[in-house]
């Protein structure tokens, strides 16, 4: 081969080389390129990935604190309503007085023979007594609703022109009015206080017997749970002053009603 031929070869050759080297580089750069692009998307993924992990964990840690906050506070609410519970049966349960609790409500039912005479809403000794008891129990729970609900059986009032109730419905506000008077008298809020009168429209037994009739005159002391109270229910500490004591508690919640009934005159 003639030596200029061969330098021309060799030189073709050597560009070929050069332009091989040049392209294989260039992809070399680009890889390098992508590859330290995808690198850098893995970081920002880690990165995203580590603080949603960090703020999933916090939110764990948050929600652990919560639930035993709420863990506490439940144990703390069952507590109170136990003591409440026991402390009302240590001082009051008896033939004449029952105590029972339903979904939080301590409901304490007293027989109206040892509050007051029959066709009367004049507290008698003994049951001054008695709701001296009470009073000493709920002044230690003085956030708690009260509502005061009288009961009366069917048996009509007999008619006397010189009795304030006319029927068996006033007699039984009558009473609860009164049991309310004597406990707010007693140290017990009387903006916690609620009284209303059932009449005979709530028996606990048939009132076709005396041992019915008997069950089912009655005061009723209707302890709320405390959740229940009034969210803008005052500071018992703010104020002395203690405002007329209504026939009706302004919580609509927690009172029922019942239509006026002409009844003939009665002899509870």
């Amino acid at each position: 081969m003639p030596k200029n031929t061969w330098w021309i070869a060799s030189l073709l050759a050597s560009f070929m080389l050069i332009g091989a080297a040049a392209f294989y580089a260039k992809q070399q750069k680009e890889e390098l390129a992508k590859t330290r692009a995808e690198m850098e998307s893995l970081r920002r993924v880690s990165e995203e990935t580590g603080a949603q992990a960090e703020r999933l964990l916090k939110g764990l840690e948050e929600s652990k604190e919560r639930i035993e906050k709420l863990m506490l506070e439940k144990e703390a609410v069952t507590k109170a309503q136990r003591d409440l519970e026991s402390q009302m049966r240590t001082a009051l349960e008896s033939k004449d007085v029952t105590i029972s609790e339903l979904q939080g409500k301590l409901t304490v039912n007293i027989l109206d023979r040892i509050l007051f005479d029959s066709g009367e809403a004049v507290l008698k000794p003994e049951g001054q007594a008695v709701l001296d008891q009470v009073a000493g129990v709920l002044t230690n729970y003085p956030n708690r609703q009260i509502l005061v609900i009288g009961h009366t059986d069917n048996v009509p009032i007999r008619y006397n022109p010189n009795n304030p109730f006319k029927n068996n419905w006033d007699l039984s506000a009558g009473r609860a009015i009164a049991a309310v008077h004597y406990l707010s008298q007693k140290g017990v809020d009387p903006r916690r206080l609620g009284a209303v009168g059932y009449g005979e429209f709530h028996p606990l037994a048939d009132n076709s017997t005396a041992e019915g009739r008997a069950k089912n005159r009655r005061i009723a002391l209707v302890v709320m749970p405390e959740e229940l109270a009034p969210k803008d229910f005052p500071d018992i500490t703010a104020t002395n002053a203690a405002p007329e004591i209504a026939t009706t508690n302004a919580e609509p919640a927690q009172i029922e009603t019942n239509e006026v009934v002409k009844t003939e005159p009665s002899q509870d």
